[in-house]
C-alpha cells in the first residue's frame, strides 16, 4: 500500500498554477511498500518530519538512528535533527520546496547507516523501590506474576543504555529493560508525578527528570538530580550514556 500526505507548501511566483494549486500540493510520501524492513516517514506539518526505522527497539537499531541523526544534521535544509526511540524527528526552518528528495535522502543514508558507539558514562542511581515512592509497584507485581524481590532483582540487573532524551527536559528513554517486568502503561496517567520516579512503561523504563504527569507504572525513586538549567550543559545524561541501579531500600 502506497500513503499520500499532503503538505501546505507556498508556491507564489510559479506561472500557470491555480489559486488552489498555490495554497496547496500534494505529496506522496512511503512510496515503496509498508512491510517490516522498510522505514516509515511521515509528515508533521509543514515544517517538520519523522523517520521511523524497521524492526526491534534495541540497540544496533538505536545506534543506526544515532548515525543518521549526525548525517543528516549536516543537510542543508535540516534546522535541527532529534533522535527518539528507534526514530528520528528533523524540523525545517521553513517548508522544505522538494520534500520527496529529503525521502530519497533519509532512505539511501538509512540503508548505508551503520552503527555509531558512543563512550558514555556510567552513572549508578541508589533506588527507593516500592513504598510511598513506588505507588504501582504492587500492579507490576500483579501484573508480571512475580514477587517484589524478583522484580527489583530484574530491574537492577542491567546496565541501561540512555537510547534518546524527550518528553521533557533531561527525561532519559532506556534501552535493555527485562521483558519480564514489562507492564503496560496506565489507563489514567497520575498528574502529580514528583521528579527522581522510577517508572516502567511497556518494554521501557525511566527516571523522570522533574515534576509532572505520567502514565508508566512508578516503582520507585532516586534523589539524582538530571537536569539543571544553570549548569553549562544542563542535562547530566546523554544518548550513548549508561544507567545502573541499585537498591538502596525496597519497602515491602
Amino acid at each position: 500500500m502506497t500513503s499520500i500526505i499532503e503538505a501546505v507548501r507556498p508556491t507564489a511566483g510559479k506561472p500557470g498554477t491555480s489559486s488552489r494549486s498555490l495554497a496547496r500540493e500534494t505529496v506522496k510520501l512511503m512510496t515503496q511498500p509498508e512491510t517490516d524492513q522498510q522505514p516509515r516517514i511521515s509528515l508533521l506539518g509543514t515544517t517538520a518530519m519523522l523517520f521511523e526505522a524497521p524492526g526491534a527497539l534495541d540497540l544496533p537499531t538505536q545506534r543506526r538512528i544515532w548515525a543518521l541523526s549526525r548525517k543528516a544534521a549536516t543537510w542543508e535544509a535540516i534546522r535541527e535533527a532529534v533522535p527518539g526511540m528507534s526514530n528520528l524527528m528533523l524540523t525545517f526552518g521553513r517548508p522544505p520546496r522538494d520534500v520527496g528528495s529529503i525521502e530519497s535522502a533519509l532512505r539511501e543514508a538509512w540503508a548505508e547507516a551503520e552503527e555509531l558507539t558512543f563512550e558514555g558514562k556510567i552513572v549508578e542511581l541508589a533506588v527507593e523501590y516500592g513504598g510511598e515512592f513506588g505507588p504501582h509497584m504492587a500492579d507490576v507485581v500483579a501484573h508480571t506474576g512475580l514477587s517484589i524481590d524478583e522484580v527489583v532483582q530484574l530491574h537492577t540487573a542491567p546496565l541501561y543504555t540512555v537510547f534518546a532524551l524527550g518528553s521533557h527536559p533531561g527525561y532519559c528513554y532506556l534501552g535493555g529493560m527485562d521483558p519480564r517486568i514489562a507492564a503496560p502503561r496506565r489507563e489514567v496517567p497520575v498528574l502529580g508525578l514528583p521528579g527522581g520516579a522510577v517508572s516502567i512503561g511497556g518494554v521501557q523504563t525511566g527516571v523522570s527528570a522533574s515534576a509532572g504527569p505520567s502514565g508508566w507504572n512508578t516503582i520507585g525513586h532516586t534523589s539524582m538530580s538530571f537536569f539543571d538549567a544553570t549548569r553549562a550543559d544542563p542535562a547530566m545524561l546523554a544518548p550513548g550514556d549508561m544507567i545502573r541501579f541499585r537498591a538502596e531500600r525496597i519497602i515491602r
